[in-house]
């Protein structure tokens, strides 16, 4: 279980999150959205701690932190957090000089300390799973979006996180590339793969999430079943974005 307790986010005199406190059960998939600007991909940053917040208590799993203002994590106690996240980017972040099955190896070999062997077979059985195993020793620069895409999703599953964080994993994608990932992303959902995804793709969201938190201007306006936002927001604020769903792309999955 992931457990965000009155979380605060400052730059400077600018508050970009404002006690925000969430339960995300593990084995659902839950979706941030809201308009740009509204704190989602921040929220998602601080799970892992890429953004350290300026108060509040994050626990995942096990593990618990709790930030003070004034007063900076030790090295030690970011990264007990972050072992148990893997992180999808929005604009794929692979290694350009490592091949789809290096990206993958290179956090088992380097950070794990894995032997050779042992960090291939969990690399090859990762982009099987991804639809990429007839890519294995390509480079980043010969494949399409989608296929770094999952090649990223594979490199971020590697070390069994608890939990798959994705910030707009399929934003700088044509709806057609956007669907294989879709695609992807669905089968780990029904896997049972705890997610959480920070989207403007509200057909992303309403296809695989379990739940949604609306966000907007760094404040928790609704939080529901997917089915529930989707169907039947309670705040007309949430009516009013969820909207615009008409207007996005629809998948098959």
């Amino acid at each position: 279980m992931i457990e965000l307790s009155h979380i605060e986010k400052r730059f400077g005199d600018n508050v970009i999150l404002k006690d925000i406190s969430l339960v995300i059960p593990e084995g659902t998939v839950t979706a941030l959205v809201g308009p740009s600007g509204g704190g989602k991909s921040t929220l998602l940053r601080c799970i892992n701690l890429l953004e350290i917040p300026t108060a509040g208590t994050i626990r995942i799993g096990d593990e618990t932190a709790t930030f003070q203002p004034g007063k900076k994590p030790t090295w030690q106690d970011i990264q007990k957090i972050r072992r148990q996240t893997g992180m999808v980017f929005q604009n794929f972040q692979l290694f350009p000089h490592q091949t789809a099955i290096g990206n993958v190896m290179e956090g088992l070999t380097t950070v794990l300390r894995w032997p050779q062997d042992k960090a291939r077979a969990r690399a090859v059985e990762l982009l099987t799973k991804v639809g990429m195993a007839h890519k294995i020793d390509a480079w980043p620069s010969t494949l399409s979006g989608g296929q770094q895409q999952r090649v990223a999703i594979a490199r971020a599953l590697a070390p069994s996180p608890r939990v798959l964080l994705c910030d707009e994993p399929t934003s700088a994608l044509d709806p057609e590339l956007a669907a294989e990932v879709v695609d992807v992303l669905g089968k780990l959902a029904n896997e049972g793969t705890t997610m959480v995804m920070a989207t403007h793709d509200l057909r992303l969201a309403s296809k695989i999430a379990n739940n949604v938190v609306f966000l907007e201007a760094g404040n928790i306006v609704e939080t529901g079943s997917s089915r529930s936002i989707f169907g039947a927001p309670a705040q007309e604020r949430t009516k009013q974005f969820i909207s615009t769903l008409n207007a996005g792309h629809s998948y098959d999955i």
